[in-house]
């Protein structure tokens, strides 16, 4: 089942639900579709276009500082599915601080690396393996939070998430 945007009363974008609980909002009257696919979803006594885009009737508070969940998809996504020391394409993870040399699972100690690097680097700091990182490794900034989390983002989305920075 596909996912959809929901938006808040002011059209700030607030999260990704699945169709099914957008449908639900709808019919519950607690949101208005903006954006519908072509697809129908049927009852007995209601035929409607499943939702893209929803917007809420009401405001919810959202809170200001979010942070994309972390994941792999999420990390390959940060990073462009490109290898974080030698530009190649990237197929595994890699602690920058090895966690048994006490490196968190982060953000900010995770990147992506092709298996080579990976395994070239070891149980080492970029510095002791002699490799430098292309960019830092961040937590991704809004509107990624809301990219990350799905594997494909439809183009009616776009009008609705603020350009990245």
């Amino acid at each position: 089942m596909r996912n959809v945007l929901v938006l808040n009363a002011s059209f700030e974008p607030l999260s990704v639900v699945s169709a099914r609980r957008a449908t639900c909002l709808v019919l519950a009257e607690k949101a208005e579709i903006i954006e519908a696919g072509e697809e129908l979803v049927r009852s007995p006594s209601v035929a409607m276009n499943i939702p893209l885009v929803v917007r809420l009737r009401y405001m919810v508070k959202a809170p200001r500082q979010r942070r994309a969940v972390l994941s792999r998809r999420a990390v390959f996504a940060r990073d462009d599915y490109e290898c974080q020391y030698c530009g190649g394409h990237a197929d595994s993870i890699d602690h920058v601080v090895p966690r048994s040399r006490g490196g968190m699972h982060s953000w900010e100690n995770l990147v992506a690396a092709c298996k080579p690097c990976n395994l070239a680097k070891r149980d080492r700091t970029p510095e002791e393996a002699g490799m430098l990182l292309k960019r830092p490794s961040v937590a991704p900034k809004s509107p990624a939070w809301v990219v990350i989390g799905v594997s494909r983002m439809p183009s009616a989305w776009r009008a609705y998430l603020p350009v990245a920075s």
